[in-house]
């Protein structure tokens, strides 16, 4: 595709068209609301149908911080007007993984492409956007977009006009908060509860049991694979009893959540997040360069 082919009104409407299921994945995320992201990818439509985009490099890249924009402007106003999205008990539109691809992911696997980055983000439900609501605009979009979409630092910077140091800043202090990690200790013992419960119904393969302490809107996330809902996480859940059996309880950067040790060191990690006593995401990280970055902290 050469530089000119972008401006091109037919052209730069086709191109759009095709990243567009990932923008509103974004634009569901920071704001919660399925009618609101509409509302703001066309926003960003006007935008980019208005934009010289002949020296745009990555078009893909450069359409997320457009409706990153679009999106910030959209929270900041609702947080002054101190308004609620219409649709927050409605969960995001699912793109249920298989149980297969839930069990199947506990073997260390290369990192996701583009598209499983957008799976992961269309899959989170009310649980996530629960939590989220707690943070500010500007923390919201730099988690959301980091985290979730591989946004670099520089870009989420330019979006909310900071330094890549500040979005660094950002997108830690939401993650910290998304994580539990400043979750009261009495809190945290019932989240505790709550993960054992959780290993025991696995290691019986007690489907109801697990489903007793799943989040309707339960998202289980790993390297390959995502798993919603609290079907698909039991079914999945039921497959790993052995690993539950050995699994060490453990903080994993701040969270609740178990390890699975080989020879003294960390193998695989779960870390758990929750919403009213109820397990609403579970991450499951077994790549070996990313257990190496974890904090565990063995309970």
């Amino acid at each position: 595709m050469s530089a000119g082919d972008t401006n091109d009104p037919d052209f730069l409407a086709q191109r759009f068209e095709a990243h567009r299921a990932r923008l509103r994945a974004v634009a569901h995320r920071m704001l919660g609301s399925a009618t609101e992201a509409d509302d703001a990818v066309q926003e960003a439509w006007f935008r980019v149908s208005r934009s010289d985009t002949t020296r745009v490099d990555n078009l893909g890249g450069w359409l997320t911080t457009v409706v990153g924009r679009v999106c910030l402007d959209m929270l900041r106003s609702r947080k002054s007007r101190a308004e609620q999205p219409l649709d927050t008990t409605a969960p995001a539109p699912a793109i249920a993984a298989t149980p297969t691809a839930f069990a199947s992911a506990f073997t260390p696997t290369p990192a996701t492409d583009p598209e499983q980055d957008a799976l992961l983000a269309d899959s989170v439900g009310v649980a996530l956007l629960v939590v989220l609501d707690a943070l500010t605009p500007a923390e919201r979009l730099a988690f959301v977009l980091h985290d979730l979409f591989g946004v670099s630092y520089e870009e989420v910077a330019a979006v909310v006009d900071r330094t890549p140091a500040a979005a660094r800043q950002l997108a830690s202090r939401a993650r910290r908060r998304v994580r539990g990690a400043d979750v009261p200790e009495t809190d945290r013992a019932r989240q505790r509860q709550v993960v054992d419960a959780f290993l025991a119904a696995a290691r019986d393969g007690d489907f109801e049991g697990l489903l007793d302490v799943l989040d309707p809107d339960v998202v289980a996330r790993t390297e390959i694979g995502v798993a919603t809902g609290a079907a698909a996480v039991a079914r999945g859940a039921a497959t790993f009893g052995p690993l539950a059996g050995v699994g060490r309880p453990a903080l994993v950067d701040g969270a609740v959540g178990f390890v699975v040790l080989a020879e003294d060191k960390v193998e695989r990690a779960f870390k758990f997040a929750f919403v009213r006593d109820r397990i609403a995401a579970i991450d499951i990280v077994t790549d070996a360069e990313r257990v190496s970055r974890l904090d565990v902290a063995l309970i």
